[in-house]
């Protein structure tokens, strides 16, 4: 399981260059844009970026990653938050634990894409906000065979319960906002 999953140099993670290429603040203003949202939790949180950007808002964050070695890395970034060790299939939460829920770059990384949505819509109350690489072949990124189709995301989003799937285009990535 995970075969998929961020080996390398966590440093590279809040690298300038791929921090801009992200767009977290629009990520975020898109996540919380016409919605009540006081509390976030950030599935696949690595090094705590936009569980940070999040915090910055005023937000409630918690945050999971099945990565340990980036637990304390995004409690550094977000001392307010609460952080822990998990995968985005089996999320250690109630249901409808959370006003948002936030994936940067992880759906696609995921073996069990269902699985994974499936646990979101279970803790959720309000939303879900999907960055995800464009559909396309980039010299960046993750290779094409990971990326998910827009088509395909929006499919997914329907069978784990979700009544609407809107995919909005940013510079380099897709955003996808998910309502219950």
């Amino acid at each position: 399981m995970h075969e998929k999953r961020f080996e390398g140099d966590i440093a590279r993670l809040r690298n300038p260059e791929r921090i801009a290429r992200l767009e977290v603040e629009r990520g975020v203003t898109l996540c919380l844009e016409g919605a009540q949202i006081k509390c976030v939790l950030d599935v696949g949180t690595g090094t705590g970026l936009f569980a940070e950007a999040f915090a910055k808002r005023g937000l409630a964050v918690s945050g999971v990653d099945v990565n340990p070695e980036m637990l304390p890395v995004a409690r550094t970034y977000v001392s307010v938050g609460d952080f822990c060790e998990s995968s985005a299939e089996a999320l250690p939460f109630a249901s409808a634990a959370f006003d948002l829920i936030f994936m940067g770059l992880l759906l696609h990384e995921s073996d069990e894409q269902l699985q994974v949505l499936g646990e979101a819509r279970r803790v959720v109350r309000t939303r879900v906000g999907i960055l995800e690489w464009a559909y396309r072949e980039e010299d960046f990124g993750a290779p094409l065979v990971h990326r998910l189709a827009p088509e395909i995301l929006a499919e997914l989003a329907k069978e784990a319960g979700f009544s609407q799937c809107e995919a909005i285009p940013l510079t380099k990535l897709v955003f996808y906002r998910l309502t219950v």
